[in-house]
This record gives C-alpha cells, structure tokens and sequence, in this order.
C-alpha cells in the first residue's frame, strides 16, 4: 500500500504530484525547487540560495514522513546552468555526511517558475510507529 506524505514544511504541489510516495521503507520525494513555502515564491538570490531552499524543503517532507537526510539514499540534481554546479555541490555537501548516497546531476533547459535546481530523492526508512503518517 503507498502512502502520500505531505507538510506545510515544504510547497504545496504544484501539479498533480504528491510530496512524496512512501511505500514499505522506500520513500519517494517528488522534485523541490527553491521555493518558499510560506510565500510559494522563488526565493531571491541566485542558485545558492536556491539550493539551500530545496535542502530545506527536503528536510521538511523527510521530517514529515519520520525521516531525514540520513536516510536518503539516492538524489538527483537538475540544473538549468551546469557551471553552477560546484557552488551547487559545496551548498549539498553541508547537508549531507558519509556514506553520502548515489546521485546524479543533469542539465536541463528549463525548470518551473524559473528555478535554476531541483533536486529528488529517494530515501529508504524503517518501517514502525510512522507508518500512520501521512494522508
């Protein structure tokens, strides 16, 4: 049975997604871009600040679920720019410890309302007493 997560930690979808799908242990966290959940606007300076913004969302939903980074096992970085990456990679790398998890990180043309990342994960969680969360 899957279970949809969702928190006001993070934004509100803005499509036909949810937060996140957890099914058994393995959780599933839709892409986050560096929104503000309590404006729904892009948070203003540039990428880096993005970047932390999506870490944060992340946190939020993980949070919601009874999870946390640690327990992500899988990301995927989406970058309209791919010489952002290193400024990209030194704001993760403060967010996450060894044993880091598997990741790849992609150039795209375009990200909705103009973000410059998204960042998904994949995260895998025990299963127990947050198995009721979510909706």
């Amino acid at each position: 049975m899957k279970r949809v997560i969702e928190t006001d930690k993070a934004p509100a979808a803005i499509g036909p997604y949810s937060q996140a799908v957890r099914r058994s242990e393995w959780l599933f966290l839709s892409g986050q871009i560096g929104l503000d959940p309590s404006t729904g606007e892009l948070v203003p300076g540039g990428v880096v600040a993005e970047a932390a913004r999506v870490l944060e969302n992340l946190r939020g939903v993980l949070a919601a679920a009874g999870a946390s980074l640690d327990d992500v096992v899988r990301t995927t970085i989406y970058l309209i720019d791919l010489a952002d990456f290193s400024r990209v990679n030194e704001v993760y790398a403060k967010c996450f410890q060894a044993p880091f998890p598997a990741r790849a990180t992609v150039g795209v043309a375009a990200l909705p309302r103009g973000a410059r990342v998204e960042i998904d994960a994949i995260a895998m969680i025990a299963e127990g007493p947050d198995e009721g969360l979510g909706a």
